[in-house]
């Protein structure tokens, strides 16, 4: 095998052991579950983002918004639209878009996602809220995945060759804004509560 066939398996192995923790049962709220999930250790499993709820306590990033790629293009790298054609970040163009980066088996990546399907039913057609899963299985994993967990307006687009983790070297799960011509605003690394008053004042900035 060549080695850029084996960059997409030996990425996610290292974002598996650096970035994420699966989750296991038992929950306990909203804030504390996306707080345990950020802050958990490679040997520790993070609390349940199963009873997470929009628009609850303020909740805990992994790290600071970035802003050191304000105004660069969005990346030009195809991924799979829900059914099944290749698209990319210029497809979008014309409407703010927020670019969510996450994986099944990222704690916290999980725990956000009620409040990016509760954001993206608040801002309709005024902001795209892009939810792209970075599992190398693709559609097959993601789309029973959201509806097994009740996310019903985020559709599966997928990107199994991690082709927007190598462009933005990105731990998962990552987000990242870009205005309506399609440049960056800022990025975040970490779960987040994308109903709360922080998250609306950082989506403003997209203008």
């Amino acid at each position: 095998m060549s080695l850029r066939a084996l960059i997409p398996f030996l990425l996610v192995a290292t974002l598996m052991i650096g970035g994420c923790d699966r989750a296991k049962p038992g929950a306990e709220q909203a804030s504390g579950a996306l707080a345990d999930a950020n802050q958990a250790s490679p040997d520790e499993v993070a609390a349940s983002p199963d009873e997470v709820a929009p628009g609850g306590a303020s909740a805990v990033t992994q790290g600071e918004v970035d802003r050191s790629h304000k105004g660069e293009a969005a990346s030009a790298v195809s991924f799979t639209a829900p059914d099944g054609k290749t698209v990319t970040l210029a497809d979008f163009k014309g409407t703010p878009v927020l670019l969510n980066l996450w994986a099944t088996w990222c704690a916290p990546c999980v725990a956000e996602l009620p409040t990016l399907d509760a954001l993206a039913v608040q801002k309709g057609a005024a902001l795209h809220v892009l939810t792209v899963s970075q599992d190398i299985e693709g559609k097959a994993k993601a789309a029973p995945f959201l509806k097994q967990k009740g996310i019903t307006h985020l559709p599966a687009y997928t990107d199994p060759k991690l082709e927007f983790s190598l462009a933005y070297q990105a731990n998962l799960p990552t987000t990242i804004l870009f205005d309506a011509e399609g440049r960056e605003v800022w990025r975040l690394s970490g779960g987040f509560d994308w109903m709360g008053k922080e998250a609306a004042a950082l989506i403003a900035e997209a203008g």
